[in-house]
Formats: structure tokens, C-alpha cells, sequence
């Protein structure tokens, strides 16, 4: 059995094979919603720094929901996994997800959410 920080490089669909549908579903969840602002706000981060208070089966598949919806970029560097949104969604979905995120910080569980989230401080 491989250690726990090792992590398989899983593949996100094609731009072009998002569907609308299918992200606003992904991002009909407070958590996830609050994930995907957390990455809107810092960027990339190493999966296992991500501290929402909930369990990491739990945040294992909130992660899975969102990058087969096509909004995550997983990659993999040694034995950490990172996490990011994706920078070529298809087109105006950017837009899409811009007025959601706006729409969300003003939402006071999804923002309680995102707030609490703890991520370690830059070095």
C-alpha cells in the first residue's frame, strides 16, 4: 500500500467536454463553493494543507466532484498532490464563475466557510 502523501496523477476532462450543468452542480455545495474560493483567492495549494474541518475522505471527494466537473487542476510533484482551478475553461465560464464567487463571498456559511479555511502561512 502506498504511503498516505502518495498520490496518483488524475486526469480533468477536456475544456470542450464541461458542461454547464455539471459545474453549477459541483458548485451547489457550500464546501465546495468555499473551496473554490479559497483557490480563487491563493492559488494553487498542496492538497493535504487545506483545513476545512472536515474529514479527508470528505475533502477527497469534494476535490473529485470538482475536477470531473472540469473547474480543478490536479497535478502531482513528488509526493504531494496540488490543487488549482483551471485556467482554460471553456468559453465564459471564467465569467460564470467570477459572478458566482462575488454572489458566494456575500453568502454567510460559504463565506464563514472560506474564512475558516486554514491554510499554513507563506514562508
Amino acid at each position: 500500500m502506498p504511503p498516505a502523501t502518495h498520490c496518483r496523477q488524475l486526469v480533468c476532462p477536456a475544456a470542450e467536454d464541461t458542461s454547464l450543468p455539471a459545474v453549477l452542480a459541483a458548485l451547489s455545495d457550500p464546501t465546495r463553493l468555499a473551496l473554490v474560493m479559497v483557490l480563487a483567492e491563493h492559488g494553487e495549494q498542496p492538497w493535504g494543507d487545506f483545513d476545512l474541518r472536515i474529514g479527508k475522505s470528505t475533502f477527497s471527494h469534494h476535490v473529485k466532484v470538482l475536477r470531473e466537473a472540469g473547474l480543478l487542476h490536479h497535478r502531482r510533484e513528488g509526493t504531494r498532490c496540488w490543487i488549482s482551478l483551471r485556467r482554460d475553461l471553456k468559453s465564459g465560464y471564467g465569467e460564470v464563475l467570477a459572478m458566482l464567487l462575488k454572489l458566494a463571498a456575500d453568502d454567510p456559511l460559504v463565506a464563514e466557510l472560506a474564512a475558516t479555511a486554514r491554510l499554513p502561512l507563506p514562508a
